[in-house]
């Protein structure tokens, strides 16, 4: 059967129509399981992967119906998001849940066995948090310690608004994976991006902090942000993350983002942006190498998007980056 999609290519882990090879390459790269087949012969696994503990984003598809037996994850999250086909789960306290494309999507969690049955024609990108990594980003969201795993539902909603956000945000983190010179490469623009998904997750995903998560947040003033914002003047050079911002203000993520935009505006990360656009034009306006290249400048500095960065610039500034060179070379 040809296959609809083909994300993460550049990042293959395995091609094969071998049941064990299967078996060994999944729980390679997610955790183990029991696989079984209707029909061997239909088999035609491919397995693209990219990441390391902390995420892995990849693209899964057996193409034939396939059942995996799996036992509880333990240090991990899973996200399973139907791209083609259908998904039908069983988890080890009862629950049952279905996967449609684009509707609806499944959760596994750290303390749980499950079992799934994947059509034959089924296609997902799977992500897979650490567990550390998932609940210390929800401790900072909600500025309270998480000391047991989170409760997210077995299967839930990507019609909504915050649900079709959510595999927009893993179909673009994919894609962008997969482009040479892409966030791979960049780490101020993949740490910032890998809290995003983050964060869409557990706005998404109905779970046990839904409530808390979904009410305004409390703000403070200019006085308790300024030290946030000279963290960000002293460290713009570094990957800094939300988590790591509201750390320094001794806030939670959702009182760091209301507290900027209530006070300056903007959110702290565009403030971010904004600050490494002013060390871009600094190193333009002073720059006396001929051999300048105005795509390295805006790469060190977290633009990796040429035509987007330009754009932005010229917003800013009211002349494009190459004009700035050329004035002050």
């Amino acid at each position: 059967m040809k296959q609809i999609l083909q994300l993460l290519d550049k990042h293959p882990v395995m091609h094969t129509t071998d049941l064990d090879a299967a078996r060994e390459a999944v729980t390679g790269v997610y955790l183990p399981n029991v696989m079984k087949t209707r029909d061997d012969k239909q088999l035609d696994v491919t397995l693209n992967a990219w990441g390391g503990h902390d995420l892995t984003v990849g693209y899964l598809t057996y193409q034939s119906e396939t059942r995996l037996t799996m036992p509880a994850p333990e240090e991990f999250y899973h996200l399973n998001l139907t791209l083609a086909g259908g998904t039908e789960g069983f988890r080890a306290d009862g629950k049952r849940a279905e996967t449609s494309p684009g509707r609806t999507g499944l959760f596994l969690l750290p303390h749980l066995g499950t079992d799934l049955i994947w059509s034959q024609e089924a296609e997902q990108i799977i992500l897979r948090f650490s567990r550390p990594a998932m609940e210390n980003f929800a401790a900072d969201m909600i500025g309270q310690p998480v000391e047991k795993p989170i409760d997210f539902d077995f299967g839930f909603d990507l019609s909504t608004g915050r649900g079709a956000s959510l595999l927009a945000s893993a179909q673009f983190l994919a894609a962008e994976l997969n482009r040479p010179g892409g966030i791979a490469e960049n780490p101020l623009v993949l740490e910032q991006l890998e809290s995003f998904l983050m964060s869409n997750v557990l706005m998404a995903v109905p779970n046990n902090y839904s409530e808390g998560l979904l009410k305004p947040a409390p703000t403070v003033n200019l006085g308790r942000l300024k030290p946030v914002i000279e963290f960000i003047e002293a460290n713009a050079d570094e990957p800094l993350t939300p988590s790591e911002l509201a750390r320094v203000g001794l806030m939670s993520i959702r009182t760091l983002h209301a507290s900027f935009q209530q006070t300056l505006g903007t959110g702290p990360m565009e403030y971010l942006r904004r600050v490494r656009m002013e060390r871009v034009r600094a190193e333009l306006l002073s720059n006396r190498d001929p051999d300048l290249r105005i795509t390295d400048v805006a790469t060190r500095w977290g633009f990796y998007h040429a035509s987007r960065f330009a754009a932005r610039y010229r917003q800013m500034y009211g002349e494009l980056p190459s004009e700035t060179l050329q004035r002050h070379a």
